[in-house]
Formats: structure tokens, sequence, C-alpha cells
């Protein structure tokens, strides 16, 4: 203990006392940052989780249109609901028997289980264990099986329509993210591809591919798990992955809501928020590219604090970009007191621009913070969010050569 307190001493005391700032030094400061980001409509929090104090406030309460930052609900929705180490599953369905001579008299389904990260090599995978289940012949089709989710390809924005900005075409059976270069929506596209791996694997398949939904009683052959979930929101988070957010949200409401649907997903959302004391309402999608999204600081800090909380806290906490290191913060923060110890969720789009996340100060303590700026030129509010997380980070509850916390 003492010696934790003296090297501690000998840390602040080594450290230039223009380096850190007090309560009042700080309120000032965040008070100048977020006002010089000109937006027209700002919310602002900053909550010190060590000692259950509020910082700094700015409109906190005032809904605001959070962009990307709206991913940190779907993903602590997918945390809670499925917990970490769920995987989501892509299956391999005959409607028909394997004969002796390895001939399935029937038709082979690809059934998607809305995993945003199936590729090739999962396709490669399934075929392998059709293979050592025995077929060698389908005198059947390959048939894509999308059912698991609805067949809307883009965002709540383009009212379901393809959205350029979605970074890939929505559905429960996608390869490569959706995309074909030829006709036919991406289980079709994926159950091509399959068929090409099947035949590479030894696999005749006599049929025409399509699509089609597999039968409840058909003849389980293969299948193939995602990555965990605690991986999955993670690959969502940090760089910001606005396609894999919306599979995820359908998948949502697919297992614990009323059908795989943007819509079912958002109310699991706004269920599962209420059971951690956060009042979400307006709930529109799971990536943040819609613009009817709306969230304020004092909800995003309560989610970061029940997230904190909770069981799945070391989890959700990985998941955000490290400032000046991974992600969206990668090259925002280099050089500050931020870099390494802010850790944060990103939003942009157009004429909105949102940070929120933690900061670990030199004292250890936890900072949750949220800087909302909506009618608001990006790159200004970048500066303007960049300028508040340095000053959290080198907050301390004394300044220089006043009383020492205790450890």
């Amino acid at each position: 203990m003492t010696s934790a307190v003296g090297a501690l001493a000998l840390f602040l005391v080594l450290v230039p006392a223009a380096l850190a700032v007090d309560g009042s030094a700080l309120r000032a400061s965040l008070d100048r940052d977020v006002g010089s980001s000109g937006a027209a409509r700002t919310g602002a929090l900053a909550f010190d989780l060590t000692t259950g104090s509020t910082l700094f406030e700015r409109h906190a309460s005032a809904p605001r249109i959070p962009a990307s930052v709206e991913k940190l609900f779907t993903t602590a929705t997918a945390l809670r609901r499925f917990g970490t180490q769920a995987r989501l599953t892509t299956s391999v369905v005959g409607d028909g028997e394997v004969g002796t001579k390895g001939g399935l008299s029937g038709d082979l389904y690809l059934v998607g289980g809305g995993d945003p990260t199936l590729d090739v090599a999962g396709l490669k995978d399934l075929a392998g264990q059709v293979r050592d289940a025995g077929v060698r012949r389908v005198s059947g089709s390959v048939l894509g099986d999308e059912s698991h989710l609805d067949a809307l390809r883009g965002s709540s924005r383009t009212g379901g329509a393809y959205d350029s900005d979605m970074g890939g075409v929505l559905g429960a059976l996608t390869v490569g993210r959706g995309f074909s270069s030829r006709k036919g929506g991406p289980a079709l596209a994926a159950a091509r591809t399959f068929v090409r791996v099947l035949r590479a694997a030894g696999v005749r398949v006599a049929g025409r591919t399509g699509t089609g939904t597999a039968p409840s009683d058909g003849l389980p052959l293969a299948d193939v798990q995602s990555m965990t979930m605690a991986q999955l929101v993670r690959a969502i988070n940090v760089p910001s992955d606005n396609f894999a957010a919306e599979v995820l949200l359908k998948d949502l409401g697919a297992s614990y809501g009323s059908g795989g649907t943007t819509a079912a997903g958002a109310a699991v959302v706004r269920r599962t928020m209420a059971a951690l004391g956060v009042d979400r309402r307006n709930v529109a999608d799971g990536s943040g590219l819609s613009r009817a999204n709306r969230v304020s600081a004092q909800q995003i800090v309560s989610l970061l604090v029940a997230m904190r909380r909770s069981a799945q806290s070391r989890a959700f906490e990985a998941a955000l970009a490290v400032a000046g290191r991974t992600g969206t913060l990668r090259k925002r923060l280099r050089g500050t007191a931020a870099a390494g110890a802010c850790r944060g969720k990103t939003g942009t789009i157009n004429s909105v621009s949102a940070l929120a996340g933690l900061c670990t100060t030199r004292e250890g303590h936890t900072i949750a913070f949220a800087f909302l700026m909506n009618g608001v030129t990006v790159w200004r509010a970048r500066a303007a969010q960049d300028a508040a997380a340095t000053v959290l980070a080198r907050y301390l509850t004394a300044p220089l050569g006043g009383r020492l916390p205790t450890p």
C-alpha cells in the first residue's frame, strides 16, 4: 500500500502541472471545447464512475441524432440476449435420404442463420461435411434458404431498398456481404457459390440452383458456426460496420422478438434497455444510418454505466476503439493524453458527429462520456471531441500538489 502511494506521488510530481486539470478547470475546458464545435444542437455529459459524480453536462437529456453511436445499443443488446460466447449457425439440410451409393434423393438446402461474416471458407467447410456424411450426388437442386430474416436488402432510411452506405446486401444467407455480379438476391448467390464448392469437393448436383425454405423435418448434414458474439460485437463497433450491425439487429428480432425484421429487432433493443434502466424509445435501425434515431447523452452514459456493472462488461468495453490505436479512432488523438487511455464509439453522417466511451485517468478513475453534435461541420466537431477527450484523460480529483487519492 505504501509503495503504491509513493509511486503515485512520484508520478504526479514528475508530471508537469499544465498536463493535469482539476474539477473546475475541467468544466471550464469542456465548456470551451464543446462550444467550439459550432453545432446547432449539442448534447454532452461526462460522469466519473469511480466517484459517482457528474463532471460536466450540457443539454444532456436532449434527444439528438447519434449516427453510429447507435451501434452501442445494438451490440449491448446482443451481448445481453445471446451471451458473449453464442454463435450464429449456417447449416445444410437434405430433403430426402442418402442412399448406399451416396445419392441424395432430393434437394439440398443451404440454410442461413443470419451470420454477417459467412464466407467461402465457411462454405468449403460445409461442403466437406456433406461429403463426409456420405453424399456424392444430389439428384435435386441446391436451394438457398434465407427465411430466418426478412428479404429487405437495405436500411430503414431507404425503405428497405439497397443502401449504398450499408456496405453489403442484407439477408439471412449472405456470402461476402451479399454482393454478386449476377441477378438474384444474396441467398441465390450463396447457393450458386455452394454448388461450385460442392463440385470441387467431389459432390455432383443434378438440379438447377435456386432458393427455397428447408423442410422442418429435413436431414441435418452439416453446420458451421460464426465467431463468438463477443468477437462479432468487436468486429462491428471497432471499425463501425453498418452491414453487420443491421443483420445483427434482425437476428435479435428473429431470436427474441416477433420475427427477423428491423422493427422487431428495435423492439428487442427497447425492452433490453428498459431492463437495464435506460429509457430508449426512438430506435430506428441497428447501425445509426437513419436520422430517425434519437438518443440523449444521458441515455448513452447510462448504458455505459449499466454495462460496466454487467457480466458482459469486458466484452462490451473491448469492442470500443482505442484512441490513437484502433478502428475509427486509430488516426485520432495520437500523441495526446487520451491515446491508449480512452476507448470510444464514433458516429458520423451528414452534419452529425458523435463520440462516446470511457476514459481512464492517471488516478485510475473511469469517466463515461458522450458528445453528440448535430448541425455541425464534421471536421470541426471531431476537433472539439478530441480536445474534450484529452481533457478527460488529464483529469485529477485534486490539482497537483494537493491531497493524493487513497488507493
